[in-house]
């Protein structure tokens, strides 16, 4: 007997939908609701600036005034950090609430908040006080100018490494330094641009991800072992007789053919991607 199954609820016409972004975009709702939280709070764009770098959003004066006229908008996270700074509760009331069927223009916007903050200065509706909160800690750490999977492979040397500063809770501890993929051989896993932690080593497990040089080039791959080819065996074989696995690079996009590792080639394993 088949399980019942809830029916999906069906997508509301688009034709009858309250809110439109491109007019919202259009009439720049949401830079002059920023404004406007700005100014009901009191707060310069100097003290906004400050508040924001608490929240680990680091921006300029430009890009606060840019994001107020409309010229850019705010990302998703940034946005947040925004709203908590300024106090904004509810944020689809606050940058929603002039649109279609709600009816609230700045005017009933302010006079919302207004009637909020009697509410808190009662005493009997006011927030629990908020934790302390934890400075954002900064680390210093390599990152190489050479992209995994292009260039020589000297991701270390002097000329090709710049020091970045991190949050210290990002950076893995075990991480030496960053690099970034380039291409799409890794993909899904990995994407091209994508900034990894790598652990230096020499040695690696079946199945872990390195960051190898393969006759002078740099890679990302992961590391696997095969049986050698026959007429390869004898390279492979140790003088007390023992047959060794041949490496291999794996890549997890499947439209590339592993790499094999043969006799002659130069090969070196620089790091441990880690996860």
């Amino acid at each position: 007997m088949k399980k019942a199954t809830t029916p999906l609820r069906p997508v509301r016409d688009t034709k009858q939908a309250r809110y439109n972004a491109e007019e919202a975009r259009a009439e720049n709702v949401l830079g002059r609701r920023l404004t406007l939280a700005r100014q009901m709070q009191d707060v310069s764009v100097k003290e906004l600036q400050r508040q924001l770098k608490l929240r680990g959003v680091e921006v300029g004066y430009t890009t606060l005034f840019r994001w107020e006229k409309g010229e850019t908008e705010p990302q998703a996270y940034q946005l947040l950090a925004i709203c908590d700074a300024l106090e904004i509760s509810d944020l689809h009331a606050f940058f929603m609430g002039e649109r279609k069927g709600e009816q609230l223009n700045d005017e009933g916007i302010k006079k919302l908040m207004d009637y909020r903050a009697d509410l808190i200065a009662t005493g009997k509706y006011a927030p629990k006080p908020k934790a302390p909160r934890q400075e954002i800690r900064y680390v210093e750490m390599p990152v190489s100018s050479l992209g995994a999977s292009a260039g020589t492979g000297e991701f270390l040397s002097e000329e090709n490494i710049a020091l970045m500063r991190f949050p210290e809770d990002s950076v893995p501890p075990k991480a030496d330094f960053a690099i970034r993929v380039v291409g799409d051989s890794m993909e899904p896993v990995y994407q091209d641009r994508q900034l990894v932690w790598v652990q230096i080593c020499n040695t690696l497990l079946p199945g872990e991800v390195g960051i190898f040089v393969l006759d002078g080039q740099g890679y990302i791959k992961a590391y696997g072992e095969q049986e050698p080819e026959c007429d390869e065996r004898e390279a492979y074989t140790d003088s007390e007789g023992v047959l060794h696995k041949q490496p291999v690079l794996i890549s997890y996009n499947q439209k590339y053919a592993p790499k094999r590792i043969t006799p002659d080639s130069g090969f070196k394993i620089c790091g441990r991607v880690l996860r």
